[in-house]
């Protein structure tokens, strides 16, 4: 699934990107705000996207949360808990690579998505049942986009295979975008156990149609926050 901040960026030179606050400058305790403010705004939007397009309608994503939804069903995991142990996982063994800044904004957003998946599962379905698998996939996607593309606008991810596909591609000869889709295809793959192969053709759609949102979000972005290589 091209879903969270480094599948919409190119590594050039072999060079891992970090992010930084422009200027080099240290944040005030109100853009600190803000941007805590913008994480948890986009968290509640991904996780009802989430939930009640994705889960309730047997779509999933390749990534992260594609084996969230494998493990709910699969094994009836809730995503709610295993979120932040798989992220604080991944986002741990590429620690270096992103630096601490990055590390706790995204384990912060991990734990909203954790908190706010829950709530909504817990109220149920809010929306009338939509019987059109193609709708609740374009609904999906827009949704997880927005929510992803807000997230990754503040300068930090919502899961943590990004620093997984970073570390894979630093110790082999692979890049980064042939990890994500070795991720992705594997993920699509598996959660054949569950979904049947029209299930799986409209999860393709929702998850293309979030990438292409969240290159958007970052394509127009005029955040405090910047990529740069180091």
């Amino acid at each position: 699934m091209i879903i969270f901040l480094i599948k919409t960026i190119t590594i050039n030179n072999n060079k891992f990107p970090r992010w930084k606050e422009k200027g080099g400058n240290k944040m005030s305790s109100r853009q600190i705000i803000e941007k805590i403010g913008f994480i948890l705004f986009g968290t509640i939007i991904l996780s009802f996207g989430f939930y009640n397009f994705y889960f309730l309608n047997h779509i999933t994503e390749g990534g992260a949360l594609g084996f969230l939804l494998l493990l709910k069903n699969l094994f009836g995991i809730h995503p709610s808990m295993a979120s932040i142990i798989i992220d604080f996982s991944l986002l741990l063994i590429g620690y270096k690579i992103f630096g601490k800044e990055f590390f706790l904004y995204s384990l912060f957003a991990s734990f909203a998505f954790s908190v706010t998946y829950g709530i909504f599962e817990n109220i149920g379905p809010i929306l009338p049942s939509i019987n059109n698998s193609l709708i609740n996939a374009i609904l999906g996607g827009i949704f997880v986009g927005v929510g992803c593309g807000i997230i990754v606008n503040t300068g930090c991810s919502s899961g943590g295979d990004d620093a997984l596909a970073l570390v894979i591609a630093k110790t082999t000869s692979l890049s980064v975008t042939k990890v994500y889709i070795l991720m992705d295809g594997v993920i699509l793959l598996l959660s054949l156990s569950y979904l049947s192969a029209d299930a799986i053709f409209y999860s393709m759609i929702a998850s293309t149609l979030s990438g292409k949102i969240i290159d958007l979000f970052l394509a127009h972005t005029k955040g405090s926050l910047r990529l740069i290589t180091a």
